[in-house]
């Protein structure tokens, strides 16, 4: 994922106690199922139930969860931009050795990309 360090995301899962809610591998502790499980979070087709799984969206869900599904059990961690970036490019690293390789460059489907209108390109890996 650009723009995010995947180390620094496993830090931020571990200090925002993230694993008192989730099964994160890789990240010490984190093995509550209080909330959905975040294994082979890579292979995953929607986030929060009804947004495509993009790092986009997914940065957006860690920063304002509530702002996307009101009423949902996922607290606002105050995550900076950098942070979210940087959990998101972890969480995207769990299960991603198992994808088929999608060429970069081909364009996304249809709601592939959230809840952009404008047509937009698979990022380069």
């Amino acid at each position: 994922m650009a723009g995010g360090d995947p180390e620094r995301g496993r830090q931020v899962a571990l200090a925002q106690g993230c694993g008192a809610c989730h099964v994160i591998p890789g990240v010490r502790g984190a093995v509550s199922w209080a909330g959905p499980p975040l294994t082979e979070w890579a292979r995953r087709g929607y986030l929060a139930g009804h947004l495509p799984n993009s790092p986009e969206n997914l940065v957006a869900w860690l920063r304002n969860p509530q702002a996307i599904s009101p009423g949902s059990a996922m607290p606002n961690l105050g995550l900076t931009e950098a942070e979210a970036r940087d959990t998101a490019a972890y969480l995207f690293t769990l299960g991603a050795e198992r994808l088929p390789p999608v060429p970069a460059g081909l364009p996304l489907g249809p709601n592939q990309a959230g809840p952009r209108e404008e047509p937009r390109i698979r990022p380069r890996a």
